[in-house]
């Protein structure tokens, strides 16, 4: 189950916002490359010695190419600042009977400065949220939204379906500054506010965020077995039902391909074709962008019939959107492809966000 390594560090590589990446050598003398988040485990430096999950790593699987630090077994780090032995500064675990569970403070629960606000929050007043596959489409949102609607707060509501810790991605680092925060929920946690499920995430993200769009997707990383059911994108149907439930207007970003190679994935994703197809149980707004190859947008055509029985399918013009995406702050990329080698997918996350931008301009539904 765990495949534990010891190692001394030799260098630093780099760090990002909440995550250091390092070179340690193996008792062997064979090099392995590890991250720590030193708000775990503490800060490692040359010459300490860690202890290492590398499981994921020497099966080849996708946790970023890194064995993960457990522990600096001979320099524990100091108990949190904020640290007390009561409630008063929060309670929520998350990663939950895990050896590194950590205890937050949960932006709804009684020691939150939100705790007002949230007690009787219940809607989220006609705000669009937009609803996506793979983490790698939130840029490419947020890149739509903000070239259609310059000067919009957009809130990420990051879930559990991929990495847990929000400070693995520097995708969510190098946004800073253009996001108006990250919630994270369920058991994802190390954004700027800390929900418990989906719901109240997204309730934080319009009353405490002050959010006009929100983007729901799960950290970096994902789960798949190649069977219809069993991938961690299935919870994007479950969001349409979140967002409907608290008084949203969701708009489902399609994961549309035109490079993978994998044919479940070619065309419409069998992801989007089930848990927008099979697990959302009310309508959204399902955007197809304008202008796609023939030959892509002839493959699409079934699954977006079959689709249209429940959602509305929505094209949008994408005009504008190519240079938008290519002014990303952050290196665009999904299964290690850029954006000129999987255009499609990123000009529909785009044009999706394009969408959620024009109707949060539009403002709530009548009634």
């Amino acid at each position: 189950m765990v495949r534990w390594r010891a190692a001394v560090v030799t260098a630093v590589r780099r760090r990002w916002a909440g995550a250091v990446e390092l070179e340690t050598v193996l008792a062997d003398g064979s090099p392995m490359r590890a991250l720590a988040y030193p708000r775990l485990v503490g800060d490692p430096g040359p010459g300490d010695r860690v202890l290492l999950n590398a499981g994921a790593l020497l099966m080849g699987l996708g946790t970023g190419g890194y064995a993960l630090v457990v522990a600096l077994p001979d320099r524990l780090p100091p108990d949190p600042v904020e640290a007390v032995d009561t409630r008063d500064a929060g309670h929520l675990v998350k990663a939950r009977y895990t050896p590194l569970q950590p205890i937050l403070l949960g932006v709804d629960e009684e020691a939150s400065p939100y705790r007002a606000v949230l007690e009787h929050a219940e809607s989220l007043d006609g705000m669009p949220v937009v609803t996506a596959d793979l983490h790698s489409a939130l840029p490419a949102v947020l890149a739509g939204v903000l070239a259609e609607q310059p000067g919009t707060r957009v809130a990420y509501l990051m879930t559990d379906g991929g990495a847990l810790p929000a400070w693995f991605s520097r995708t969510l680092a190098g946004l800073a500054g253009q996001l108006a925060g990250t919630v994270t929920v369920g058991q994802a946690f190390g954004g700027d506010l800390e929900a418990t499920n989906l719901h109240s995430g997204l309730l934080a993200a319009r009353h405490v965020l002050h959010a006009d769009v929100a983007v729901v997707a799960q950290g970096p990383g994902n789960l798949g077995t190649g069977t219809t059911w069993g991938y961690s994108g299935v919870a994007v149907g479950e969001a349409i039902n979140a967002v409907h439930t608290l008084g949203g207007r969701a708009v489902g970003s399609l994961r549309i391909s035109a490079a993978d190679p994998r044919p479940r994935h070619r065309g419409l994703s069998h992801h989007s074709r089930t848990a927008y197809g099979r697990v959302a149980l009310v309508p959204a707004d399902l955007v197809v962008p304008a202008g796609l190859d023939a030959e892509l947008a002839a493959e699409l055509a079934p699954a977006l019939a079959e689709l249209a029985g429940r959602h509305r399918i929505v094209t949008v013009e994408t005009d504008g959107l190519d240079a938008a995406l290519r002014a990303s702050v952050v290196p665009l990329s999904t299964m290690g492809r850029g954006l000129d080698a999987d255009h499609a997918y990123f000009l529909a996350a785009a044009a999706a966000g394009r969408h959620a931008a024009r109707l949060g301009v539009q403002g709530p539904p009548a009634g």
